[in-house]
């Protein structure tokens, strides 16, 4: 019974080679799935006002303005004293940035905010060691 699942040898030698072979392509898939995610970069405004005592604008209303010129929106987030606005693309940004402009009165600083993705987090963790 054990002739059965004897190999012969040429395959046993070739054994150790499949299973570095499907190591690799494993590493690699995983280096080109998740690499990409480490260097991205979130498109992100922020909304402050410029004078103590002013209120930021309504969530709501800046989301119902962009959404009315075709600006697609992840996310509002209020941040302590800022409104952050984050998107899917640079491009959207850009245009949220121009309508923004128009739609908000004199009194509110509208900034791109620094991306907080994976490449952010990784300099910052190696700062600190």
């Amino acid at each position: 019974m054990s002739s059965l699942f004897k190999l012969p040898a040429r395959l046993l030698r070739i054994v150790p080679w499949i299973g570095l072979l499907a190591a690799s392509l494993l590493t690699l898939t995983l280096v080109v799935t998740l690499l990409p995610a480490l260097f991205r970069s979130e498109a992100a405004l922020q909304i402050r006002t410029l004078r103590q005592g002013n209120s930021l604008p309504d969530g709501f209303y800046v989301y119902q303005s962009l959404t009315a010129q075709g600006i697609r929106i992840k996310s509002i987030t209020p941040d302590h004293d800022s409104l952050v606005i984050r998107f899917d693309s640079q491009e959207q940004s850009d245009a949220a940035e121009k309508v923004l402009r128009e739609l908000l009165p004199y009194g509110f600083d509208i900034a791109r905010q620094e991306g907080h993705g994976a490449a952010n987090w990784v300099n910052r963790i190696s700062l600190r060691t």
